[in-house]
């Protein structure tokens, strides 16, 4: 059964203090439940979150996650001095979401610490995946998984922030062996340097790949002899992802932030904003593969001209959903600590982009189509096994059992 066009649910929330409005969009539930972030930012509309959910869907589906597709977000400045009393107030209004359907994260202009501490003070719980929590046979166990695996440290930074980048970096991997690239011989253009750009660069790096340019608030930082020391800058960048200039080394140039788009290369990650390639600068990018790491960073008509050239594009909902999955297997007990928690991103990530790649190369089928359809035969397959608005569904069997499924496929991973 083809997910319906129209969204299971469309909310705005008018703030009474303040200028900001708020959108919760439920694009469809799987087992009664979806999960989305929240994010915050200056212009953020209805269309964009239903937009957004709409590819949140397309994610837990592409990964088996018996959860639907939501997406909440707020217009508003991330870093007024009111921002945090506005997601409060946000939150105590879609309450009734949050206690049954909705099961949300940290996003853009959100950090999950923050949003974290406004379920916390409202008397929610510890954790902002509390819809998800509420219907545990075990709730305070798996809060306590949760919690650890949430403030684990690794390479200096809690899991949240590395495992999302982690699976960009592992998509990025895996079209470039698809292509012949050998990791040891590709050069990578980073756009963006959170918590989702930091962590991919960072894996890159660790990969082998010579990490040439990094754009961030500031400009674009340049190394294309030796590569740009990843590990350094992130131990000299602040929460907003923005590096320390002083850090730099002599060899290192600066340059204009959107010069990111003309650095020769072999892939690119657009880690920042929505649509910042557009069909007004996407000729400007030289490179062989291109992977979304930010949410819908590439319009539709940026894309089609990438790949009329012949670059193919490892879609958002495939690349950026380890942070995703992460969280709901983490939720299931299927993951205990670092080691196996990237182990777990691979054995998914790298299977399903193995096969976009073979498509692609083979038949021409652009990447997104066949994750799309991957993840509309998941869907369909999840829906019927598990119902989509029945609160009765035992989630986390289903989520046992559907990651399970993932795990001893043939194939690892491979639902088509």
């Amino acid at each position: 059964m083809a997910p319906s066009p129209r969204p299971y649910l469309r909310l705005v929330w008018s703030d009474p203090e303040s200028a900001a409005t708020g959108y919760v969009v439920v694009d469809r539930l799987v087992t009664g439940i979806a999960t989305g972030g929240l994010r915050m930012r200056p212009g953020c509309t209805l269309a964009e979150v239903e937009d957004l959910a709409r590819e949140m869907s397309l994610k837990t589906a592409c990964y088996r996650l018996p959860v639907g597709g939501a997406k909440g977000g707020i217009d508003y400045p991330a870093d007024a001095d009111d921002a945090d009393a506005v997601r409060e107030r946000f939150v105590r209004a879609v309450r009734p979401l949050l206690d049954s359907i909705w099961t949300t994260a940290g996003d853009l202009g959100t950090p999950q610490s923050r949003l974290d501490a406004v379920f916390e003070r409202l008397g929610l719980g510890p954790s902002s995946l509390r819809a998800g929590l509420l219907r545990s046979p075990d709730r305070a166990t798996t809060e306590r998984q949760v919690q650890r695996l949430f403030t684990l440290l690794d390479d200096g930074l809690v899991m949240p922030s590395l495992i999302g980048g982690y699976g960009v970096a592992e998509a990025a991997l895996a079209g470039l062996d698809a292509l012949g690239i050998p990791a040891g011989s590709a050069r990578a253009v980073v756009q963006g340097f959170g918590a989702m750009g930091g962590s991919s660069a960072l894996y890159l790096h660790r990969a082998g790949a010579r990490v040439v340019g990094i754009s961030d608030a500031g400009g674009l930082l340049v190394n294309t002899e030796r590569g740009l020391d990843v590990p350094h800058l992130l131990g000299n960048r602040t929460h907003d992802g923005l590096i320390d200039r002083a850090a730099l080394r002599a060899d290192d140039e600066q340059r204009a932030r959107d010069d990111w788009l003309d650095l020769p290369c072999e892939v690119v990650v657009p880690a920042a904003t929505s649509y910042s390639v557009t069909e007004d600068n996407c000729a400007r990018l030289q490179t062989r593969l291109v992977v979304e790491a930010a949410n819908v960073p590439l319009t539709q008509t940026a894309e089609a001209s990438l790949l009329g050239r012949g670059v193919p594009v490892i879609p958002d909902f495939v690349a950026n959903a380890g942070a995703a999955a992460w969280a709901w297997w983490a939720m299931f007990g299927l993951v205990t600590d670092a080691d196996d928690s990237r182990a777990m991103v691979t054995r998914h990530v790298r299977p399903l982009v193995a096969h976009l790649m073979e498509e692609w190369l083979t038949a021409g089928v652009a990447p997104r189509k066949t994750a799309g359809t991957v993840a509309e035969h998941n869907l369909a397959e999840m829906s019927e096994q598990f119902g989509d608005v029945d609160e009765r569904v035992p989630l986390y069997t289903a989520g046992a059992t559907s990651a399970r499924h993932a795990m001893t496929d043939d194939t690892m991973g491979r639902h088509w």
